[in-house]
């Protein structure tokens, strides 16, 4: 339990739920990137449809936004851990403290849904 009485505590807290979130989606940004670069190259190398594979940077950049999700989904798990220490004069009166998580949570549900959407409509 904090002995902060300090409603700075619980803000710090959300802070960085709100940084692993980032987190979260530049990771997920990136590996967008790095699933469509082979598409570039075959565009550059002017292939067919009927000739593109599956390459290396599908795989990886599938990985990527699926550990974007993940880092988002740990960072909830972590944020109520954290909510569980604190006393309630810590946390202000009539805030919502759960916009961060469902934030979190519906971000690494989208994560999850790209990476199903990406695999299934892969040439």
């Amino acid at each position: 339990m904090s002995d902060l009485n300090d409603p700075r505590v619980f803000f710090a807290a959300e802070r960085t739920l709100m940084a692993w979130n980032r987190t979260g989606l530049t990771l997920m940004a990136f590996g967008f990137v790095i699933e469509k670069f082979d598409l570039f190259v075959n565009m550059l190398a002017h292939q067919s449809a009927a000739q593109m594979t599956r390459g290396v940077s599908f795989w990886i950049g599938l990985s990527f936004i699926l550990l974007g999700a993940t880092v988002c989904a740990a960072a909830v798990l972590q944020y109520r851990v954290t909510l569980k220490t604190l006393r309630p004069i810590e946390i202000p009166p009539g805030y919502w403290v759960h916009m961060g998580t469902l934030t979190n949570l519906l971000v690494a549900l989208l994560g999850v849904v790209l990476t199903v959407y990406l695999f299934a409509h892969q040439v």
